[in-house]
């Protein structure tokens, strides 16, 4: 594939990936406040919703590094986008015929939840193959900052939209976006690695997977690190629309305004990482990514009335930057020291644990939340989110300048080692 057709793909690939993300941002404003002022669910049903978004990442995140590498990537991604599209319309058309419920909302967020394992996996597989080793860090940052901008421009549109259509008809345009996110993608040229005449069982190639990460001085901090940083997202998920609506009595627009600004926070984070990486080093970033989520976790729940509006925008900003910045770096540095047969099982592996810490917070933060109030859960899990820093200290990350280090000491102590023999 010549440059001008390579770069045609990633952009096509960009605009489909771009399209759904902000049809998403809508949705997770419509979701939430479906839940809230349709159906009245209580702190415990919110923390439900919003574990069963991610819970898949628990049940499949292994496997789906193995189904991804015997399938035909284009076409994954496609018919992850075509049953996230069925499900989330399907919500719209049981209200409409009156059996709209608290469980199908949960079951619709585990449809997602599912598709989107799938989706994400083959998603980030499918970058390397497009992008030359020199631009991934360029394009990952230019990913996370698309996402910041929809994340920044999405819920202000949904909260927006709620208030012009209800929360119920605006998942439409959720539904919508991945109809044109599939179209898209059939316009890329599917792609699919020679497959071996047998393939290993499916459990060796998860344990191989497996053991690599795990095993990986450098990898395995970064995961735990995002890990220790997932757990409190999953509970700024579930506990975000209760605080605002139920303790600080944000009006519905106010709401979609003050989600919208964790999208400034990763904007800046994916402008400055590349420029914050080279001044500072990829792991010395790491760790002061660490303790600036940290700052901004405990700023969020802080004050009563506009100043507690106030103190919700800038810690979500800080938080979301020192997060971003964290992504983007282990993501390029897993991309780029992974060998190509391992990546897809290598970012499975690395999700199904981070990702998959998402719905153990939504749970724990609404099963919290119920008798100590979301303001002092926020608090709780400001707390937890330290462990992210001290992961990476207490790790080889912190003799390294850039996390690439450890491989040119690795490479040259097998240089001498070979040359000894």
């Amino acid at each position: 594939m010549h440059v001008g057709e390579r770069a045609g793909v990633f952009w096509r690939w960009w605009t489909a990936g771009t399209t759904s993300m902000v049809g998403s941002a809508v949705g997770a404003v419509a979701l939430p406040l479906t839940a809230l002022t349709v159906l009245d669910a209580t702190a415990f049903q919110m923390g439900l919703i919003a574990a069963a978004s991610y819970v898949a990442w628990i049940v499949i995140g292994l496997p789906a590094g193995v189904i991804v590498q015997r399938l035909p990537l284009r076409g994954a991604q496609i018919g992850a986008d075509l049953a996230r599209a069925v499900a989330v319309a399907s919500i719209p058309l049981a209200w409409w015929w009156g059996h709209l419920t608290v469980a199908h909302l949960v079951v619709t967020a585990l449809v997602v939840s599912f598709a989107n394992v799938i989706f994400d996996v083959a998603n980030s597989t499918f970058l390397p193959s497009i992008v030359d080793r020199e631009q991934l860090q360029s394009r990952n940052s230019l990913t996370s900052a698309t996402h910041a901008a929809t994340l920044l421009s999405g819920p202000s549109l949904g909260g927006l939209a709620v208030q012009a259509l209800g929360a119920v008809p605006t998942l439409l345009v959720d539904s919508a976006s991945y109809l044109v996110s599939a179209a898209l993608l059939r316009t890329l040229p599917a792609r699919r690695d020679d497959a071996p005449d047998r393939w290993p069982p499916v459990g060796e190639l998860i344990r191989e997977g497996w053991r690599f990460v795990a095993h990986h001085p450098v990898m395995a901090p970064g995961m735990w690190a995002a890990t220790a940083m997932n757990v409190v997202c999953g509970a700024q998920f579930a506990l975000y629309p209760l605080y605002l609506v139920r303790e600080l009595h944000a009006p519905v627009g106010l709401v979609g305004v003050l989600l919208a600004v964790e999208g400034v926070g990763a904007l800046v984070g994916a402008a400055l990482t590349s420029r914050i990486t080279a001044r500072m080093g990829t792991a010395r970033a790491l760790i002061a990514a660490g303790f600036t989520t940290v700052a901004g976790a405990f700023l969020i729940p802080w004050g009563t009335g506009w100043p507690a509006y106030a103190a919700f925008a800038a810690g979500n900003v800080v938080f979301s930057l020192g997060t971003v910045v964290l992504s983007v770096t282990t993501r390029t540095y897993r991309q780029i020291a992974s060998p190509p047969a391992l990546l897809s099982r290598v970012m499975a592996t690395v999700r199904f644990v981070s990702w998959g810490a998402i719905p153990v917070g939504g749970l724990v933060a609404g099963a919290l939340a119920g008798p100590l109030g979301a303001r002092t859960t926020l608090f709780v899990f400001a707390a937890a989110v330290v462990c992210a820093p001290l992961v990476l200290l207490l790790s080889p990350v912190r003799h390294l300048r850039d996390l690439t280090d450890h491989d040119r000491d690795d490479a040259q102590r097998s240089g001498v080692l070979t040359t000894s023999r």
